[in-house]
């Protein structure tokens, strides 16, 4: 039976595969839940093994007392039996007895007066030496084993007498609390002396003053063997008779405060490192990428340091290079999930990535256990920071993007001033300088990971974010001109400038984008050189469609304007004239378009231009109903003189022949004889093709051919087209734009 899905697993995986595409991803997926589980698995491996080290210590120590304790037993036992047996065999032994009591009794008063009034004068000895010491936390501490050895005794005998007092009223107890309250003073600033040290090893290390650190030690060592020693006093208490334990006065551990020093000793280092990191986190932590440079600074020296300098101060079963490496693993490990968890810079994701590298790789050089670097830092979630960086790569780039670009649309549609002028006096506008900029900045931090896969990704969402805004842009410039021929009235002036910007500025990043190209194609290979170059190539082949949408926009603002006067075309107004209105209208639109339009563009629209006028002027002809002949082809011809120096401003007079061709061809065609209609078209149709409609148009409109004339003339051609087997030419020339009607639709078009 197949396993039930979980909620969860089926939300995870309906979040990671959402389109059909998305199966692509199932081998990256898988391999990101490997690592995932490597990574969980390491974490449980270690802290079984903390656990089991933790149990198996436990266990020794247990069956260590229990020995103990048993011996302690025995030898109690012994005792008592001894007692027992000199007190049957030795005659008067109770009187003995009671006199030896009585006597210890005494000596023990005595030295119990005595050390009560020498109480005060020891402990300011003791203070003394602490202030002294505690001047200079990172000093040699020279009478700090003198300080414990006193301390401790003045502790005993504080214990002891406490323990003495418990059968006496609560006014005495209070009585005596009260008197070894500095007692208990000085203990406190001693522990407080201490676990200073404890919190700085390391300096105190490097300061030349390792002393220090193996008095700590023993100090520790010291208290631990009474740690002991008390508890198994105390069990022996427990386990043996009474009476037995009763009998030996000496015994005064009950009283005594386990102190853990050893334990103690261990927290306080861990914790000292744990500030150790937080403080620097704290430095820096509005700069990800300042603490990760301060961080280089210290932390090596630090692992060096310890292994060659804390380590040989210690005995070998504290492993007190596994506490320290651990923690300071840990409290990287903890600092850096906060920064990563905080949404740090796209750079510092790069550079930390580098860096977890280096981090093994010197952990290994310092023949570090890589079993206390379990778990890896940040859980080994290392390709999570690639993919982080290029999430917020990809937010960062659309936001910073959409931005600029949001600027220059709000501009573009208010219009409320020109656009500026760069240093060759072109119109343009800031977003595109500025979105590559931003591009180039990113790439620039791709680039110093040293990984070609970033590096192509950054340049793949770079180029995904030049085809939306292209997209945006000609959307806009569509808006803009559609407001502009449908609601004149309401338009703001100065589109024709703001697409003359937005021209250029296509040049312009379609001349970044090849820069770009030309900077990183050496620094790739392989697949990722080919993903870099078809991402760029893809978006200059969008910035030259973009800039030829605006030079399209440039020449259909022109004809908006000479929609009346091209309306005029082939009636009995044109016969009078009306190129003139046509020919002014160009040179003004030019004139402006010739100042501040990139010179490459300003070619292509010229070209552009003369194409459209032909369509505009071709598609008027075809669509006249009669030609006064030969009236009409003078007239066409005085249109063509009036139109050509206009172009041949533009551009060289040949180029603009070239061009205008098409044109004498048809004038010939309208001019020959009906006999004669045949070897005019043969050239025309060599070149442009059959164009067998417009052609008829042509001879139904002339008025010197009637019905059957122009069947006659349409069946040699059609013959000879049949014959000849003549087809559409190689290259498409201006004639395959020229729209040919139905009669029907010719009909519904009047």
């Amino acid at each position: 039976m197949a396993p039930v899905e979980t909620p969860a697993v089926s939300r995870e995986l309906s979040e990671f595969f959402q389109s059909p595409d998305d199966l692509l991803k199932i081998a990256a997926f898988r391999k990101k839940l490997m690592k995932e589980k490597a990574s969980i698995d390491a974490k449980l491996k270690s802290g079984v093994k903390e656990q089991l080290d933790a149990t198996r210590d436990g266990l020794k120590k247990l069956f260590g007392t229990r020995n103990n304790v048993q011996v302690i037993r025995d030898e109690m036992a012994a005792v008592d039996t001894a007692c027992r047996s000199t007190a049957k065999d030795v005659k008067m032994f109770d009187q003995i007895s009671r006199v030896s009591l009585v006597h210890r009794n005494f000596a023990q008063t005595d030295e119990m007066v005595q050390n009560l009034t020498e109480l005060y004068d020891k402990l300011d000895v003791i203070s003394s030496m602490l202030e002294a010491d505690r001047q200079d936390v990172l000093g040699p501490a020279p009478n700090l084993l003198a300080i414990h050895h006193q301390l401790t005794q003045l502790e005993a005998f504080r214990n002891q007498m406490m323990l003495q007092a418990k059968s006496a009223s609560a006014d005495d107890r209070n009585t005596l609390s009260r008197y070894f309250q500095r007692l208990n003073k000085e203990l406190a600033i001693f522990e407080d002396y201490i676990w200073d040290i404890a919190r700085n090893i390391l300096p105190i290390v490097r300061a030349g003053n390792g002393t220090a650190i193996v008095k700590l030690v023993k100090i520790a060592e010291v208290e631990g063997r009474e740690d002991e020693k008390a508890l198994a006093i105390k069990l022996v208490k427990k386990a043996a008779r009474l009476d037995a334990a009763a009998k030996f006065n000496s015994i005064i551990a009950n009283s005594r405060k386990i102190k853990l020093y050893r334990s103690n000793l261990m927290t306080e280092i861990r914790r000292s490192i744990e500030k150790l990191f937080h403080d620097a986190h704290e430095k820096d932590k509005d700069s990800p990428s300042a603490f990760l440079e301060e961080l280089q600074k210290w932390f090596w020296k630090d692992i060096v340091r310890i292994k060659s300098g804390v380590v040989p101060l210690f005995p070998p079963d504290y492993n007190i290079l596994s506490v320290y490496v651990k923690q300071y693993h840990k409290s990287l490990d903890e600092t850096l999930r906060r920064i990563v968890d905080n949404d740090p810079d796209a750079g510092f994701l790069l550079t930390l990535h580098a860096w977890l590298g280096e981090y093994r790789e010197s952990m290994d050089e310092l023949e570090i256990d890589p079993e206390l670097l379990q778990p890896p830092l940040l859980e080994g979630r290392e390709q999570s920071l690639i993919d982080d960086y290029l999430k917020v790569i990809i937010q960062k780039l659309d936001e910073w993007t959409s931005n600029a670009m949001a600027t220059d649309a709000k501009a573009f549609s208010a219009r409320t001033e020109a656009p500026e002028l760069d240093s060759e006096n072109l119109y343009g506008l800031d977003g595109a300088v500025l979105m590559f900029q931003i591009i180039n900045q990113q790439v620039d931090v791709a680039m110093e990971s040293g990984q070609s896969s970033i590096l192509a990704q950054v340049v793949k969402e770079s180029g995904r974010i030049m085809r939306k805004n292209q997209a945006e842009t000609i959307k806009l410039v569509e808006g803009e001109y559609k407001k502009l021929v449908e609601k004149p009235e309401e338009v703001p002036g100065g589109l024709v400038e703001y697409v003359i910007a937005v021209a250029n500025d296509q040049i312009r990043c379609a001349d970044f984008a090849e820069a770009l190209s030309a900077r990183l194609e050496p620094r790739v290979g392989g697949k990722y050189k080919s993903m870099v170059v078809e991402s760029l190539n893809s978006a200059i082949d969008g910035y030259l469609d973009v800039a030829k949408k605006c030079t399209q926009t440039l020449i259909d603002t022109i004809f908006n304007d000479l929609n009346p006067a091209t309306k005029l075309l082939f009636t009995q107004s044109w016969y009078s004239g009306v190129m003139s209105q046509v020919v002014e209208t160009i040179r003004d639109y030019m004139s402006d378009y010739k100042a501040y339009l990139n010179p490459s563009l300003l070619e292509l629209l010229v070209t552009d231009l003369i194409d459209a006028f032909l369509i505009n002027y071709l598609n008027a002809l075809r669509r006249a109903s009669k030609l006064r002949m030969p009236t009409a082809a003078d007239r066409i011809r005085e249109d063509i003189s009036e139109v050509f120096p206009v172009f041949a401003n533009l551009k060289p007079a040949r180029e603009v022949e070239e061009q205008l061709e098409v044109m004498e061809q048809i004038i010939a065609l309208l001019t020959a004889s009906q006999s004669l209609v045949f070897l005019s078209y043969w050239p025309f149709a060599k070149k442009h093709g059959p164009n067998l409609q417009f052609v008829e148009a042509l001879m139904k409109a002339r008025d010197d051919l009637d019905r059957s004339g122009v069947n006659e003339v349409m069946d040699s051609i059609k013959r000879k087209v049949k014959d000849e087997n003549l087809g559409e030419p190689e290259e498409p020339t201006i004639m395959k734009k020229i729209i040919v009607q139905t009669g029907f639709s010719a009909f519904l078009g009047r």
